[in-house]
């Protein structure tokens, strides 16, 4: 039941592509005044970041 309600709600309009029905204990909330270790971005790490890498000209950066 929660499967077809979560289809229902979540990909009436075609936006949807995987749907994780879990029971409601076993989902995980981030304290509020934890919340900036989890989120803020790592500006750390240039890696991460997409202008790291090169993108070879054969590669159609119009679909992303």
């Amino acid at each position: 039941m929660a499967l077809q309600n979560a289809r229902d709600l979540y990909t009436r309009r075609g936006e949807g592509r995987e749907l994780w029905v879990v029971p409601a204990d076993a989902i995980v909330s981030v304290p509020l005044d934890e919340a900036a270790a989890f989120f803020d971005p790592a500006d750390d790490k240039v890696y991460r970041h997409p202008t790291f890498y090169d993108i070879p000209a054969s590669v159609d950066t119009c679909k992303f």
